[in-house]
């Protein structure tokens, strides 16, 4: 058999190196309760509650430190590839040492990182600290995935899935809102008292976790066993493809995010109070995707979901390129030219939810043995195109929303390319069954 052609999990065996013990299977039947959804989604949160915040403040922060927006947008870049680089590792972590001691680690020191860019001397020293932010950022992020495919699977693992993302994506939303409000009250460093504040609250709740992984079924903490995992999910060819898919898929939404402080003041001609026009309507799109997600968990193939989610968000980007080409010149305030420019990103945010929940189950349940490993692999190619965007991409591009658009669509078409070629490439094997296995 060519290689990179079969997907069944069953086949993806462990290595010598992993745990001869499988981790406890999940039940179909069980269901999360309210707590530990709200608690899961807090965790989740942490991630564009540290990336958001910071736009808002960008105008304090350039006059301060004397910045312009290239040297201001690498808080985001910065932030973002410590995040992709630690990513690789946090899956592993928890593999070896337990779920939980993972994230507890991880929050603590990300409080340590937040409270001290308060204190930030100058640009260079919160560039710093933004990088310890990522670093630690994901222990919650990524693992709190893992937590959820540990405790349930099937239509119950992608509702839950579904829910969280259902939260979590009120989180770029609230969280400029409430960094603009905290400006009210003093200058950008109350920005990151408030997500410090945020960040207690979720270490609080994560003590109160049950441990999602036994001792029996732990990888060795050594580090040939935790670099042997990664390079034996690494080397996949299957998860190569879906990592490739999601990664450009997700970067059709999220480019608007990390561009959203140029788009919103240099092209739209708003404020600091006036991040809500933009993200508002994105938060409205992913909400109503992720509930679309679990009303389908028991009713759609989820890779015929993600089918459509990536056929979707093809459209939603040529549809956001049609509208931004026709409306008038902006002049600033609430218009008909500013309901065009926000109605694309709504409806690439819903169709990139299509895809978002079911893809992570795809990549953990291609490595039953190594979630956490998968995980963190399946994250690391989304964080480190993220990370290119926030620093590279999207000052080149937000030139106009036109060329913001071409972008976004481009992006669009590169993950459904990937997902098209990932489902050809399994279809001759599969003999009909779920390419991610179900």
């Amino acid at each position: 058999m060519p290689a990179g052609r079969n997907v069944s999990s069953m086949a993806l065996v462990s290595p010598p190196f992993a745990s001869s013990h499988v981790p406890p299977t999940p039940s179909h039947r069980q269901k999360a309760g309210a707590r530990l959804t709200l608690t899961l989604a807090s965790l989740a949160m942490i991630g564009p509650f540290t990336i958001d915040t910071v736009f808002p403040a960008f105008t304090q922060i350039g006059e301060e430190f004397v910045a312009d927006d290239v040297a201001l947008q690498q808080l985001v870049s910065a932030y973002l590839a410590a995040f992709a680089v630690m990513s690789i590792f946090h899956g592993p972590l928890s593999d070896a040492l337990g779920r939980k001691k993972v994230m507890i680690g991880g929050l603590v020191i990300y409080l340590i990182g937040i409270f001290g860019s308060v204190f930030a001397p100058s640009l260079g020293s919160l560039v710093l600290l933004r990088v310890l932010q990522g670093m630690s950022a994901g222990a919650a992020t990524i693992v709190s995935r893992v937590v959820i495919r540990d405790m349930f699977a099937g239509a119950e693992a992608q509702r839950l899935m579904a829910q969280v993302m259902m939260i979590f994506s009120v989180a770029p939303a609230i969280a400029p809102i409430c960094a603009g409000w905290l400006l009210l009250l003093g200058d950008w460093r109350w920005v990151f008292a408030g997500v410090g504040l945020y960040g207690l609250v979720v270490l609080l709740l994560a003590t109160r976790l049950p441990e999602t992984l036994p001792p029996e079924a732990r990888t060795p903490l050594r580090v040939r066993s935790l670099m042997g995992s990664l390079v034996h999910v690494g080397r996949s060819p299957v998860m190569m493809r879906i990592a490739a898919a999601s990664a450009f898929g997700f970067a059709a939404q999220f480019l608007f995010v990390v561009a959203s402080s140029l788009m919103m003041v240099n092209l739209l001609g708003l404020g600091e109070q006036d991040f809500w026009v933009l993200f508002l309507p994105l938060i409205l799109g992913m909400m109503c995707g992720a509930w679309v997600v679990g009303r389908m968990a028991e009713r759609m193939e989820r890779a015929r979901l993600i089918s459509i989610g990536f056929l979707g968000a093809v459209g939603a980007t040529l549809l956001n390129l049609v509208l931004v080409s026709i409306a008038p010149p902006f002049t600033g305030g609430l218009s008909w030219s500013l309901l065009l420019a926000v109605i694309g990103p709504m409806a690439i945010a819903f169709t990139v939810a299509l895809v978002f929940a079911p893809i992570q189950l795809e990549v953990m349940d291609l490595f039953p043995h190594e979630r956490g490993a998968a995980a963190s692999l399946g994250t690391f190619f989304g964080l480190i195109l993220n990370a290119v965007l926030a620093g590279a991409v999207a000052p080149l591009v937000s030139t106009s929303l036109i060329a913001l658009a071409l972008t976004a669509m481009g992006f669009a078409v590169l993950g459904w390319a990937f997902w098209t070629w990932h489902r050809r490439a399994v279809r001759p094997t599969s003999s009909g069954a779920a390419a991610g296995g179900r």
